[in-house]
């Protein structure tokens, strides 16, 4: 008894130390205490106040660039196989839609009938996620299959959401969360909220609105403004070709458009490193690292094309008009940016990468701290008062042995409060309510104990056998209750949103708990109690 009570008890103290460290760490003045309580225990939006923002993923975007990238694929494929044709492009729908996504088709047209065979047995082989329908002897549409459809648009809305993380996280913005919005047909949007940042305005700051970098070749310009570019075509921009505005600069009065080549040349998705910095002439510039098939890519078209212009796109806006000088391979430089502040801003978008699709804001909501503080204030009235109430009916009911589950209770809230610390979770008001509902479910747990001793005891039997039968037999009622509960918190979690995740969370760790104060600590307790030098007659319960 002595030496089972012994590793008992380190297991216990150990426990004890570890949860009071995850909540208040080493503290050494009451001001340590009160910053390193804030910063374990972190609130949620709700209790927080900040701000939440629905973002809508343009799917189309990345579809397109996928039809583009295939285009170009085939292009040097049929070059191999001497496949001739007189053009071959894709439809781009003004102003295009979410929908528009199922409706992006490459068209290939003048393909001699006589290799129009090897032409489809080239398509069918190694595209084989595009399905070829044949227009008449020489033409030819493509369209993505429909599974191939539904996985790009799946990976785009998933690459969105780590790519507006990942960017958060590197702004700084504490205790963001960035998620699939469950509504119903809203497939395609991200909900993002922001505890602590109540300005919705700053928060499509932080994220960026499409973020979509490229560099693209430039065709002609600078023009005075888009209507002069487009009379200067005739009205009718050329094929694979697009209009973009230069980005001002400084003082510099008028616009500036140039006429790209589509597809980009390099695509975001490509860099794979940037750093801000300054030239020999301390103008301020930002240098980028190319992955190896984008590098060598790159370094194929900037050797065929020394003296031409290339234009660093960002947001659909030119941000960099450059001169081709050398063959660049796997890095490079966008120079004579405007401030160090710009410098960092274009590093920073580079580094946690291009979004796969534009996207743009549906819903903005900020909710205010002192919503958030109300909230606080009364649930942990709601939690104090239930607390107490459980106390004092334990006590007067359960008499000594009441002080026992009173304990365990309180080391139970000890124990939930240092898992959200460690697990980085976030405390929610539906989160206070799961706390509320441990502490009846851990109450429950030892009303069930306290009753199988009661029974053993009006049985006859002596009090270290009653104790010892009560926890034996109530054991299983606990397991039972405990992983039922559970189950059920499981399923919440994984077909609920938002606060109902908190909701689960927070009483899966509550109950987790539980078994180990309301059976392990509890029962240590009795031990301790029945492990004197004179045997007890009777038990205050």
């Amino acid at each position: 008894m002595t030496q089972n009570l012994k590793w008992r008890t380190v297991v216990i103290v150990v426990t004890i130390l570890l949860c009071i460290f995850g909540i208040i760490g080493l503290p050494k003045s009451k001001t340590d205490l009160v910053q390193n309580l804030k910063d374990n225990i972190r609130l949620g939006l709700d209790l927080k106040g900040g701000s939440q923002l629905v973002e809508e993923v343009h799917v189309e975007d990345a579809v397109k660039a996928d039809a583009d990238q295939a285009m170009e694929r085939i292009k040097a494929d049929m070059a191999k196989q001497n496949i001739g044709f007189s053009s071959m492009d894709r439809n781009d729908p003004q102003p295009a839609t979410v929908a528009d996504a199922d409706n992006i088709i490459i068209t290939v047209k003048g393909v001699p009938e006589t290799v129009s065979s090897a032409f489809r047995t080239l398509v069918n082989e190694r595209y084989s996620a595009y399905v070829l329908t044949v227009v008449n002897s020489t033409d030819y549409t493509m369209r993505l299959k429909p599974s191939d459809l539904i996985a790009l648009k799946r990976d785009t809305v998933e690459r969105t959401i780590d790519t507006i993380d990942n960017r958060i996280n590197q702004l700084g913005v504490a205790e963001s969360s960035v998620q699939k919005y469950g509504r119903a047909g809203a497939d395609y949007q991200v909900l993002v909220q922001l505890p602590g940042v109540d300005d919705p305005a700053r928060v499509k700051e932080l994220i960026g609105t499409a973020a979509v970098l490229e560099i693209d070749e430039v065709k002609d310009g600078p023009f005075p403004s888009r209507e002069a570019a487009l009379a200067q075509k005739g009205g009718v921009l050329p094929l694979n070709s697009k209009l973009a505005k230069a980005k001002p600069r400084g003082t510099a009065p008028g616009e500036e458009w140039f006429l790209l080549g589509r597809p980009a040349v390099i695509m975001g998705s490509e860099m794979r490193n940037a750093h801000a910095g300054q030239d020999e002439y301390r103008k301020w510039e930002t240098g980028f690292t190319l992955s190896p098939d984008g590098g060598r890519r790159f370094g194929m078209f900037t050797e065929k094309n020394i003296g031409n212009k290339l234009a660093v796109v960002l947001d659909n806006q030119i941000v960099s008009v450059a001169t081709i000088q050398s063959r660049i391979e796997d890095s490079g430089r966008i120079t004579n940016l405007g401030s160090e502040e710009e410098s960092e801003d274009l590093s920073r978008y580079l580094r946690s990468g291009s979004l796969p699709a534009s996207v743009t804001p549906v819903e903005e909501r900020s909710v205010g701290p002192s919503l958030g503080a109300d909230s606080i204030r009364e649930g942990m009235q709601a939690a104090i008062a239930g607390l107490v109430a459980v106390v004092v009916v334990m006590l007067f009911y359960y008499k000594r042995s009441g002080i026992n589950a009173v304990l365990a209770l309180l080391l139970n809230t000890v124990i939930l409060l240092a898992a959200i610390s460690y697990f980085h979770a976030a405390l929610t008001l539906p989160g206070i309510a799961g706390v509320i509902l441990t502490i009846g479910m851990a109450v429950d747990s030892n009303v069930l104990i306290f009753e199988r001793i009661r029974e053993e005891l009006r049985a006859g039997k002596a009090v270290v056998a009653a104790v010892e039968n009560g926890f034996n037999k109530a054991w299983w009622t606990i397991v039972d209750t405990h992983v039922t509960t559970i189950v059920s918190c499981a399923f919440l979690f994984l077909f609920g949103e938002g606060p109902v995740k908190g909701f689960a969370v927070t009483l899966t760790i509550g109950l987790a708990a539980n078994v180990f104060t309301a059976v392990f600590v509890s029962r240590t307790i009795f031990n301790y109690e029945l492990s004197g030098r004179h045997r007890m007659e009777t038990l205050s319960i």
